[in-house]
Parts: C-alpha cells; structure tokens; sequence
C-alpha cells in the first residue's frame, strides 16, 4: 500500500535541496488545519479556505529556494467519500490559492488498513523526501496535530506544531517545538545562520 504522489511542477529528476547546512532541504505542510481550514472529507474546491498566513508562510519558504509539499492524509478516500478525483480538484484549488508546490504526498487509506503512509506512520514523509532528493533528517514537518509530529518523529524529520482550536492541549505540551502560526515557524526555520551573507 502506496501513498499517492502529484508532482504538478514539471521537473526533470528530484527537487535540488539547498546548498546551505543550516536551512532545511525541504519543508512538508499538513493540509487540513494547517494551510487550509480543515473540512472533514472535503471534496469541494469551493469550501477550500486558506489559514491566516499560509501564503505568506509558503511564499517565505518558496524565496529561500527550499522545496514545498503537503503531506496530508485522506481517509476518506477509503471511506468511500472522495474520489481521486475530488482530492485533486481540492489540490488544484489550494494551488490556485497558495501557489504551486513541488509535490504533494497522500495518503488515501483508512486507520483500519494497515499502510504505512497514514499519519503518525513516516511512509509520508519518507516517500516525500525521497521524491524531492533531501534527507528526512534534513526536513521539516508543519502540522496541527500529534500525529503530524508523530510522523516527522518516526521519519527523522524536524516536527514543528502549530496549533489551533482543534489542537488538543496534551499535543501542544508534549511537542518539542510550536509556533503560535505559519509564517513564525517558517521564518524560524528559514531564518538565514549565524555568519550566511
């Protein structure tokens, strides 16, 4: 059992991660809840609204020549309440919203399934990084939830938790590092080192 992977962004071979040691070689955004106002089993590009700060936040990223993903898991794919189709037409939508990112990482199975892509699983973010050419270790992970740290956790990536009021307060207390929005922690983690011109 797979994650599905777009690729939008026409390339030829994997992302190039930037040179610079100090800044991440990749940075992978959960959807729902972090980019975009989580909708239960959304479908419907016309319900896709962004979260304060996501485009600035993914622009930052974008400026500092450092792939963007989204990493997201969508069970109801498996539920039988979207179609490939419909999960693509959302992802057109964030695009035309937030601009286009380098790939997106899906995960269509349900808890029950047994895969190894579903969140807090690290198939995700794994499959992600080996599709844009960096080191889990060298990436960072933006997400709502525990299990989006799980992930990164498991993946030996940098989780980063942004919470919001679906946030449970135990997630918060128990993540190693929050940020109180988006564009925070991207400018923390795109922040330039010590002694880079």
């Amino acid at each position: 059992m797979e994650p599905w992977l777009f690729a939008p962004r026409a390339r030829r071979g994997p992302a190039r991660a930037p040179v610079c040691r100090g800044l991440p070689g990749a940075v992978l955004f959960d959807r729902d809840g972090t980019l975009i106002r989580d909708v239960p089993y959304n479908g419907d590009p016309g319900r896709v609204r962004p979260m304060p700060h996501a485009r600035a936040a993914v622009d930052a990223v974008r400026e500092r020549g450092i792939p963007v993903a989204v990493v997201t898991n969508q069970s109801g794919v498996a539920r039988g309440l979207l179609t490939l189709g419909a999960v693509e037409a959302v992802r057109r939508r964030v695009e035309e919203l937030l601009g286009p990112f380098d790939l997106w990482a899906v995960c269509p199975h349900g808890p029950g399934d047994g895969c190894g892509c579903r969140k807090p699983a690290p198939g995700l973010i794994r499959a992600a990084c080996a599709a844009l050419g960096t080191d889990p270790r060298r990436a960072a992970v933006l997400g709502d939830i525990g299990a989006d740290l799980a992930a990164a956790r498991a993946a030996g990536a940098h989780g980063v938790l942004v919470p919001n009021d679906v946030t449970r307060p135990e997630e918060t207390a128990a993540a190693a590092r929050t940020a109180p929005d988006l564009l925070t922690a991207v400018r923390r983690l795109t922040a330039r080192p010590e002694g880079e011109p």
